[in-house]
């Protein structure tokens, strides 16, 4: 598993200005539509429409702010040297986490990149060969994997449903 993080990071920080761009578009989009009802006979007709589109803009901005705080930390995380992990270290934040876990299916290996920010982000490995899963100390997964090594395994429960995690390789 060499994957050069720097390169993830960028990854990641892009997908969350993406994100961020969608966001004050859709506010801006919710805003003016509660703006644009027309006359004040449909804006008392409309009232409630006015309402639920005020509503979608305000959250619309803290997602925004809650994106920009994200980037703010990533950013902030990506200008350190990022710590290298042996083999047989502990999980910590910045390690890329091999994993393996059965289902109905066998058994499946994921990789997951723990980070200060972007939880749930999907990215992708060079050459788009494989994906990994971005989670954070305080996501269910992340706070499982922290301070373990190649051999723990884990339990978490995930849309309740508890599934175990073996650590094979910590990097």
């Amino acid at each position: 598993m060499r994957l050069d993080k720097h390169t993830l990071l960028h990854q990641l920080a892009e997908r969350l200005q993406q994100s961020d761009r969608l966001a004050h578009r859709a506010e801006a989009d919710a805003r003016e539509a509660a703006r644009s009802l027309a006359t004040e006979s449909e804006k008392k007709e409309d009232g409630r429409a006015a309402i639920e589109y005020g509503s979608l803009a305000t959250g619309q901005a803290q997602r925004a702010r809650r994106l920009q705080e994200e980037l703010q930390a990533l950013t902030a995380f990506g200008q350190k040297e990022l710590p290298r992990f042996p083999r047989q270290g502990p999980v910590g934040l910045g390690a890329l986490v091999d994993c393996s876990t059965e289902d109905e299916d066998g058994f499946a290996e994921r990789t997951f990149f723990v980070l200060p920010a972007g939880a749930g982000t999907e990215l992708t490995g060079p050459g788009g060969d494989g994906f990994l899963s971005v989670i954070t100390p305080s996501s269910p997964v992340g706070r499982a994997l922290l301070g373990k090594k190649a051999g723990d395994v884990v339990e978490v429960t995930l849309a309740g449903e508890v599934r175990e995690w073996t650590v094979l390789e910590v990097a």
